[in-house]
């Protein structure tokens, strides 16, 4: 059975920095990233990451703040978050699929359940 569980999620003030976490199960993923959906917006893309690093790609949002990142075994992957705004208040799904472009679109095949992440002004 395959799944992919988030975690690392949490409340932090303006400037504070988060570390999410996604462990798939039951797959070895080619292509892994983050979306997120804040209360009343619709789902969007964060960051992508290949299996054979260093291919990634960000929202311009994440870029310079946000860092993603895979383990050696390719069965997890990281989202490294600093600098946090009120605005990056949301719900961070972590998604796994076959090509990074289709990450970026959304056009995958497994969603996690998400984390929630809280940035205090």
């Amino acid at each position: 059975q395959v799944s992919l569980v988030e975690s690392g999620g949490g409340f932090v003030q303006t400037g504070g920095s988060l570390r999410l976490a996604c462990t798939a199960s039951g797959l070895r993923p080619v292509a892994m990233g983050w979306f997120r959906q804040a209360p009343g917006k619709e789902r969007e893309f964060v960051a992508g990451i290949r299996r054979s690093e260093p291919n990634t790609n960000y929202a311009d949002f994440a870029r310079g703040r946000f860092t993603i990142s895979r383990d050696s075994d390719g069965n997890a992957v990281f989202l490294q978050m600093n600098n946090l705004r009120p605005d990056d208040t949301a719900v961070y799904y972590c998604v796994a699929g076959s090509l990074l472009r289709k990450i970026a679109t959304g056009d995958v095949a497994y969603w996690g359940q998400g984390t929630q992440v809280t940035v205090a002004s």
